[in-house]
Formats: C-alpha cells, sequence, structure tokens
C-alpha cells in the first residue's frame, strides 16, 4: 500500500486539457508518441491504422523513426528505400514520391532520417516540415498515423506541430508511467509556441499482464491520475505481435480472428467514440 501510495504521489498529473477536436470533415492527425522505447508505439501506429482501415476509414501510416521498425512490420526494407520521409522533410520531396502502398499506404522511412535533426537545424520553419510536406495530400486521408522515435527531438516536435491529437502507448510498468509528465511538458510548449490545439487525447496500457502484480498497480495508478484519458482496452502480451512483424505485416492480417487483433479492433472503436464525442463538445 506504501509503495502505491509513494508511486501516486511520483506521477503528479499533469495540465492536461479536455480533448478538443477538429471539424468532423477535417483528416485527423494523430501522432503515437512516447520518448521511452519499447512501449509497442510501432506496434499500436500500424495496427491501430490497419483496424481503422479495416473500419472502411482511408488511412496512411507515416514513418518518422530512424529505426524504419513501421516500414519493416509492413514488408518493406529500409536499407533499399532510394526516398524516404529524410528526403520529404529534409529535401522537400513530395510526399506522394515516398508512399508505398501495402495494407494501407505508408509514407517510409530510413537510417538517413537519424541525420534529421542536425540537417533541419539551420533551416527557417524547421519544426513546420511535416506540416507542410501532408498539407497537398491530406485531403486523400481520413486518419492519418504518425510513428515518432523514441525521443522528443524534432522529428517529434514536427509530428505534434502537425498533429491534431496525441496517443500514447504506455507500458504498465512504474518507470514508463513517470515519462508521461516529461511528455505534456513538451506538449506545452508546442502548444505556447507552434501548435495551440495539440494535446493528449488518449493513453493506451500496452504490454499488459494480469497475472503479475506489478502490471496491475501501474494500470491502476494510470487510470487514478489520468482518469478518463486512460482507454478502456488494455493490450495484453501476446507472442502474436513478435511474429506478424517477421512476416510483414499487422495482426489483424496475420492471425485475423485471434485475440490480438480483436484487441487493436477494440481500441479502433474506442478511439472512434472519444473522437465524437470531443467533436460534439467542441
Amino acid at each position: 500500500m506504501a509503495l502505491h501510495m509513494g508511486l501516486a504521489r511520483l506521477l503528479p498529473r499533469p495540465n492536461i486539457r479536455p480533448a478538443g477536436a477538429a471539424a468532423a470533415a477535417e483528416t485527423q492527425v494523430i501522432v503515437l508518441a512516447n520518448q521511452k522505447g519499447g512501449v509497442a508505439k510501432t506496434t499500436t501506429t500500424l495496427n491501430l491504422g490497419v483496424a481503422f482501415s479495416e473500419l472502411g476509414h482511408r488511412v496512411l501510416l507515416v514513418d518518422l523513426d530512424p529505426q524504419g521498425n513501421l516500414t519493416m512490420s509492413q514488408g518493406l526494407n529500409p536499407d533499399t528505400i532510394q526516398q524516404s520521409m529524410f528526403d520529404v522533410l529534409v529535401h522537400r520531396l513530395p510526399m506522394e514520391q515516398v508512399i508505398e502502398t501495402q495494407e494501407v499506404d505508408i509514407a517510409v522511412s530510413s537510417i538517413d532520417l537519424a541525420g534529421a535533426d542536425m540537417a533541419l537545424a539551420s533551416q527557417i520553419g524547421r519544426e513546420r516540415a511535416l506540416e507542410k510536406a501532408l498539407a497537398p495530400i491530406k485531403d486523400r486521408y481520413d486518419y492519418i498515423f504518425v510513428d515518432t522515435p523514441p525521443s522528443l527531438g524534432l522529428l517529434t516536435i514536427n509530428a505534434f506541430v502537425a498533429a491534431t491529437g496525441v496517443i500514447v502507448p504506455v507500458q504498465t510498468e512504474y518507470l514508463s508511467l513517470r515519462g508521461l509528465v516529461q511528455l505534456e511538458n513538451t506538449l506545452t510548449m508546442v502548444r505556447e509556441n507552434l501548435n495551440p490545439s495539440v494535446e493528449i487525447i488518449g493513453i493506451v496500457p500496452t504490454m499488459y499482464d494480469r497475472r503479475v502484480t506489478h502490471s496491475r498497480e501501474a494500470d491502476e495508478i494510470l487510470r487514478e491520475n489520468f482518469g478518463d484519458l486512460v482507454y478502456n482496452t488494455r493490450i495484453r502480451k501476446t507472442v502474436r505481435f513478435a511474429e506478424a512483424p517477421v512476416k510483414g505485416t499487422s495482426v489483424l492480417a496475420y492471425e485475423p480472428k485471434g485475440e490480438a487483433a480483436n484487441m487493436y479492433r477494440d481500441l479502433a472503436k474506442e478511439v472512434l467514440r472519444h473522437g465524437k464525442k470531443s467533436r460534439q463538445h467542441a
């Protein structure tokens, strides 16, 4: 009990405003972000996007992570890609030239993106490179999901500037919870200077294991501190999330009727419900 109380004090609730959304017809740019690695961010980006596509929405995935895991998860090799999001952000290549059609459309990454922060540093308007790149193609899609690197550097800032909302996958362990405060502090700075409307619209508990007390307690603390921002759907641990990328597919294609696929279908419906409520109260 004392440990639980101590951890609750460790994680002060940040000043997150209630989610306000844009007009219903506007393309939603949803950024998946967490500066901690290994929290199922890429897994969530891919499978949530494919689940939205299953529901009839036009979806684009954008891989902003130099590791290129999202790109690889759709059967593409970042090491052999000639043009990627690096060229879009730094050399202003039209984004349509780096979009590949797989299960859904994906704007691909390559290791060159690792140099994007330095290459963009001297450019005027460097924080708006992604926003400008998306502008000519936004109306082709209903939802754009952006996978970000595990840092709060310039690539992630670009994503926040372009975003209509941020979803944070959080592993259900104590140390993962603390990073939410730092993430919200960064969003506050972006709101004040670059994108007044960006905010956390939802938190996804990931790698949840109901058999482990540690995991259950972390989930409880998350819900106590962040309330309705935390989705009811918990993404539980399963080997299917490791197997599917080896085949170059989402879990929805790999095992369509499996538990892993259905978790992301449930999450997609919940994200959509939250979005509708937000627009009604906007």
